[in-house]
């Protein structure tokens, strides 16, 4: 079907902001530049308790903005300290059947929001997942990053469990919130995966994956970011585990680091070496082996050390007096799968 055929619903996009003065006006710059009609997309953006001056920066785009026919609710999360709990506070303020979600450090491309939005037309689809890619970077890890495709949403959407997508790319149906409850606001990690799993188990909701709605990422670009980075997904693979039973990622021991690293010294790096001198392959890979053992040591370290708060179990509910029975029929069931 032609996009000039389609039937365009209303659309919410939900951004939350923590610290994000240096960012705002890059993506604001995005944001204005979207081909979806402006009168069918409302933009949110919820500040959530940041110390820097973001609410100043996001007060003079909501003025650019508007002048250019936007329309931009600004909002604030200060009781909790979660970028879920402030996508909570932008899904109950949304006014759209569709809620586009990205973060602050992304830079979607002109067409995000009219490629994604666009399998919504079948009735079925509850989740659409968008794609991410790399901004440009010159540093070491940054071309690590980006060789290595870290954050493509592939990779989520081919889980085993069930498929998920990162909520830097992600679209919900604001229905599949009504049954399946909203984020789990004191959850710091792995809430984008919970909340996937969640829909998909609380209806016959189809997931789409639609990789040429884009947005660009940065990666990290110093070994501290990218520990920290991979801790991150440790604690989330346990938090997880605990609250779905999905399996573990596998411990790194200092033995599998020395076998994997000898094993890179005599046969990858050479191979490396060869296709680099070829053109075949960046120079980066020819240190991507350490460098996959520096995050996977780093992954394994956040799963040790996680520990899943009980408030994290916790899951908040949409209030839609249309939908109140189906709400609380379905409550009880989701809580004893997670």
């Amino acid at each position: 079907m032609s996009l000039q055929t389609v039937e365009w619903p209303q659309i919410s996009v939900i951004v939350p902001i923590y610290n994000g003065a240096t960012d705002i006006p890059n993506l604001g710059e995005c944001l204005c530049q979207q081909t979806y009609p402006k009168n069918r997309v409302e933009y949110l953006l919820i500040n959530n308790n940041s110390s820097d001056s973001t609410m100043v920066c996001l007060q003079e785009w909501q003025v650019k903005a508007q002048a250019l026919g936007l329309q931009v609710k600004l909002l604030s999360e200060s009781e909790i300290q979660s970028s879920y709990a402030a996508r909570n506070q932008g899904i109950r303020a949304a006014n759209g059947e569709i809620l586009a979600f990205t973060d602050a450090d992304c830079r979607p491309h002109a067409d995000w929001l009219t490629t994604l939005i666009h399998p919504f037309q079948d009735a079925h689809v509850g989740l659409v997942i968008g794609e991410i890619a790399a901004l440009p970077g010159n540093s070491l890890l940054e071309q690590y990053a980006e060789y290595r495709e870290m954050m493509t949403q592939r990779y989520t959407y081919s889980h085993s469990f069930y498929p998920y997508g990162q909520t830097a790319n992600l679209a919900v149906r604001k229905a599949a919130f009504v049954q399946a409850g909203l984020f789990r606001p004191y959850l710091t990690t792995g809430g984008d995966a919970d909340l996937c799993w969640r829909v998909q188990l609380a209806g016959s909701w189809r997931v789409y994956f639609e990789p040429k709605a884009i947005i660009r990422h940065r990666h990290r670009a110093t070994f501290k970011d990218l520990a920290s980075q991979w801790r991150r997904y440790g604690r989330s693979n346990q938090y997880l585990h605990e609250l779905h039973h999905v399996n573990l990622g596998p411990n790194v021991s200092s033995r599998t680091i020395a076998r994997r690293l000898t094993q890179w010294l005599a046969q990858d790096l050479p191979k490396a070496t060869w296709k680099v001198l070829r053109g075949k392959a960046p120079s980066v890979a020819l240190v991507s082996v350490p460098l996959d053992v520096y995050c996977a040591r780093a992954r394994s370290v956040g799963q040790q050390q996680a520990q899943l708060p009980e408030a994290a179990r916790e899951i908040v509910w949409l209030e839609n007096s249309d939908t109140t029975s189906t709400k609380t029929n379905l409550k009880p069931e989701i809580n004893n799968l997670v």
